[in-house]
């Protein structure tokens, strides 16, 4: 199906062709005539699937049949890439719109990390649509610097994200804040207890749009397990940069101090590393992360937090230096490769220590991956013994049997 097919506003219709954006995926095939309608709705598909543009789009739409007046939008993110990704793509269609003496909804983007006063200031006066993470915006509005009275439409990007433990306190703060009932349409890559509840209370009728996998534009994703001692990754990583020419490498990790030193060890070693985490300024996070796309950085080493939001083009390799605390974690940053129908390559190291957390994210996938070993990285510990489980203690995450598991 064509943009062009939309029935949406010609100066915006153009907007989008001049972007180059002319077939649209099948998440936006779905999503944005249910979005035009004013109905609710939970999309659930994979990152890299065309999500953003699939409610930007009917966003400015509104705004262009003033369905959406000043201070009506609000885009809520965990993350300040995300943010700048989501106001990245607004931006394109907004300056596309007014090149051609057309009339454009004013937005803007509010995230923590860098000073509040330039974000205040852009904020005088209103704006149309505002992208913000929950933080910043409960900020702004303690300044008085934003209002959400008149929010009529709701969009919740990575609500998975949002609803977790980390975010939710300042997520329901900011949703209580709202005076009225919005529209209001949830995006993520899973599902989640918290996501389904707050659908249920908050939803009325809402449309159900979850990508079937067959109709999923990305994964030409291979994914490889390799097994070996906790003390060969580094080799083992090293080894696989150089064997094979890997030039642009995403490696999670699963802390801070991780990344620093792991980024340390490669660049003694001379393979261009660089670690990328929330204890950077926004500043040097987005240097780097533009670094990163441009060649500059071979091999970027980041968290799960710091991670969120990253779009890179074309990304062909995801390392799991570390094991992600969750099934969920694993496809969101599988989903940092293999976007747009590109082909990508997650591999995972497995230690005697981390199997067990393993054999459980492999059973919440439903899959089964074969371990690999690699010559002369052959392990030589073995996993320790199964605790006992009776002992009042609870046993071990990843070892005590759980209903979930049955």
């Amino acid at each position: 199906m064509a943009f062009a097919s939309f029935p949406i506003d010609p100066a915006l219709k153009s907007a989008v062709a001049g972007l180059n954006f002319t077939v649209a995926t099948e998440v936006q095939r779905q999503t944005i005539p249910a979005m035009l309608a004013g109905i609710d709705g939970h999309v659930q598909a994979p990152t890299g699937s065309g999500k953003t543009l699939a409610y930007t789009l009917p966003l400015i739409q509104h705004w262009c049949e003033g369905r959406l007046q000043r201070g009506g939008a609000l885009v809520l993110v965990p993350t300040r890439e995300l943010a700048a990704q989501v106001a990245a793509v607004m931006h394109g269609l907004v300056s596309a719109m007014r090149a051609q003496q057309a009339r454009a909804p004013k937005t803007a983007a509010v995230f923590g990390g860098v000073s509040i006063n330039p974000q205040m200031l852009r904020l005088r006066g209103g704006v149309d649509i505002l992208v913000a993470t929950p933080g910043r915006l409960l900020d702004l509005i303690a300044k008085n610097a934003v209002q959400l009275d008149g929010v009529t439409h709701l969009i919740v990007d990575e609500a998975d994200r949002l609803l977790d433990g980390s975010f939710a306190d300042e997520f329901m703060q900011v949703i209580t804040a709202l005076k009225t009932k919005p529209q209001t349409w949830l995006l993520s890559a899973t599902n989640s207890p918290a996501l389904l509840a707050f659908k249920s209370t908050h939803l009325q009728q809402p449309t159900d749009v979850a990508l079937a996998e067959s109709t999923n534009p990305q994964p030409a994703i291979t994914q490889r397990v390799i097994q070996l001692n906790t003390d060969q990754r580094t080799s083992a990583l090293r080894h696989l940069i150089s064997t094979n020419g890997w030039s642009q490498v995403l490696v999670f990790v699963a802390s801070k101090y991780n990344a620093e030193h792991l980024a340390d060890k490669l660049y003694a070693k001379k393979i261009y590393a660089t670690p990328f985490h929330g204890g950077l300024t926004q500043g040097q996070r987005t240097e780097r992360l533009q670094d990163f796309k441009d060649g500059r950085w071979d091999v970027l080493i980041t968290t799960d937090l710091a991670a969120r939001g990253i779009d890179i083009a074309k990304l062909p390799t995801v390392v799991n230096y570390d094991l992600p605390r969750s099934a969920t974690d694993y496809i969101h940053r599988m989903g940092r490769t293999g976007r747009a129908g590109e082909k990508g390559e997650v591999l995972s190291f497995v230690t005697a220590a981390s199997l067990a957390h393993w054999n459980v994210i492999q059973k919440r996938q439903s899959t089964a991956l074969t371990l690999e070993v690699m010559e002369g990285f052959e392990p030589i510990h073995t996993p320790p013994p199964a605790p006992k489980l009776n002992d009042g203690t609870g046993g071990i995450k990843g070892r005590r049997p759980s209903k979930k598991d049955k």
